[in-house]
């Protein structure tokens, strides 16, 4: 067991040690962006749309299609999560935090099934991903929860959580573990989400 923690902790330290300038740089906006969203910060989109721009670019030169993807998926809805959130009626947000009912859910989980299956099948027959499967998994519950996050849904927290649960051990494999330890800081920033966003629903 400390065998293998060592090894994980050296493959830490060279993984950083030759960490870009380019994944640092998008790394430092991604938690900074999540931090606005845990505050509900309108801030979210603008340093988000850095973050996933870059990572368009750093997911593909990795073979990680279904994660470039994802995140050109995230630029298009940081833009309309950004107008919406923007929007205001009397000289408040229009838009509040709600949780979803059962047919949210079902339709949630509908989403998430589908996405899966269509990016397993799109990376299995028409790239060289050597990790379809999980790619495609973390991808998907990362279009869910963006799509929750856009319309202000509690259990957006939830999908990122799961996504971020796919996402570390994915990247490390690739060789991006700076980008690994990027997304068990989000895990822990999505708990910490979610449960002020319950505190905030309560409050409301």
């Amino acid at each position: 067991m400390w065998s293998s923690l060592s090894d994980i902790a050296q493959q830490l330290v060279i993984g950083l040690r030759q960490t870009s300038a380019l994944e640092f740089v998008a790394v430092l906006f991604g938690i900074v962006s999540v931090l606005f969203s845990r505050k509900e910060n309108i801030l979210v989109y603008p340093t988000g749309l850095i973050n996933t721009t870059l990572y368009i670019y750093l997911s593909a030169v990795a073979g990680l299609y279904a994660e470039a993807g994802v995140n050109l998926y995230y630029s298009v809805m940081s833009v309309v999560g950004w107008v919406r959130w923007a929007k205001k009626r009397e000289g408040r947000p229009e838009l509040r935090i709600t949780r979803s009912d059962a047919r949210e859910w079902s339709t949630a989980l509908l989403f998430f099934g589908a996405c899966w299956a269509v990016l397993y099948g799109v990376l299995a027959t028409w790239t060289d991903s050597t990790v379809p499967t999980t790619d495609a998994f973390a991808s998907a519950a990362a279009y869910t929860g963006m799509w929750l996050m856009t319309r202000k849904k509690l259990e957006n927290w939830l999908w990122w959580i799961v996504t971020n649960l796919a996402a570390i051990p994915l990247y490390f494999v690739k060789g991006f573990v700076f980008t690994s330890f990027q997304h068990l800081v989000f895990l822990a920033l999505a708990i910490s989400g979610y449960l002020m966003w319950c505190r905030r629903l309560q409050e409301a």
